[in-house]
């Protein structure tokens, strides 16, 4: 038989299963929270194990399934890591010359979106312990931004702004390091130097900062911004190169 129709038949046999399992669940819905799911949601913000933090997601993410969180950390680290060993050989130099860009009217439109971009992921990533998002999503958002730029105004703006795939990856580094700092800090607690200091207080200012949540968001906001800001460089230099080939 056909590999392709063996493929298609699991296809169609996966999805139909998926469709009727949905059903079924849609006509007996369970009536109670199970309870490792009643106990996430008692400690997020209330009760004696508390993250301190209304935004139950991130405290899972963060704190109770803080190692598995870790893992997809290192999964996103490799998978840069790959994509960069891929273009190694592209030359990062600036040229004031080359690349330039669109009219002057999406240049301008850009920069008023560029600025709304930037300051809606800095929201993303920084109220991630208040409400839904966090790093990851705040540093895509920021990403986003350096991908409009490139076209708009050409890779060659980001390089003379003295912005480089090898400043980034060290961000990037420097960024990873510190989640994993914030992380081991309260081992720390264990010494009798340090046995009384509270290293992440639940507010700040008076405002709620979720303890460690808001560090972990802050870092991974600049890791991933900075990683996938250094692939687009080498893509859009790649494909520069290749044009002049």
């Amino acid at each position: 038989m056909n590999r392709y129709l063996v493929l298609t038949i699991l296809l169609a046999f996966t999805i139909i299963s998926a469709l009727v399992l949905a059903w079924l669940n849609l006509l007996n819905p369970p009536t109670t929270i199970k309870t490792l799911g009643l106990t996430y949601i008692e400690n997020t913000y209330f009760g004696p194990y508390s993250s301190m933090s209304p935004e139950a997601v991130t405290a899972i993410v963060w704190d109770y399934r803080g190692l598995d969180t870790v893992y997809e950390t290192a999964v996103f680290f490799l998978a840069i890591v790959g994509g960069l060993s891929v273009f190694r050989g592209v030359k990062t130099r600036a040229s004031a010359m080359k690349g330039i860009g669109l009219t002057g009217i999406a240049k301008a439109s850009t920069k008023i979106i560029a600025v709304m971009i930037i300051g809606a992921s800095a929201s993303i990533a920084l109220h991630g312990h208040l409400t839904p998002g966090g790093g990851f999503q705040g540093g895509s958002t920021l990403a986003v931004a350096f991908l409009l730029i490139i076209p708009v105004f050409s890779v060659y703006s980001l390089l003379n702004m003295n912005i480089t795939s090898e400043k980034l990856i060290a961000i990037r580094g420097i960024a990873l390091t510190a989640i994993g700092i914030v992380a081991l800090l309260p081992v720390l607690k264990n010494l009798p130097l340090v046995a009384n200091i509270s290293f992440y207080p639940s507010h700040i200012a008076g405002m709620l900062t979720s303890g460690s949540l808001f560090f972990y968001n802050l870092f991974e906001y600049i890791a991933v911004a900075s990683g996938f800001t250094a692939v687009f460089i080498y893509l859009s230099l790649a494909g520069v190169e290749g044009e002049e080939k």
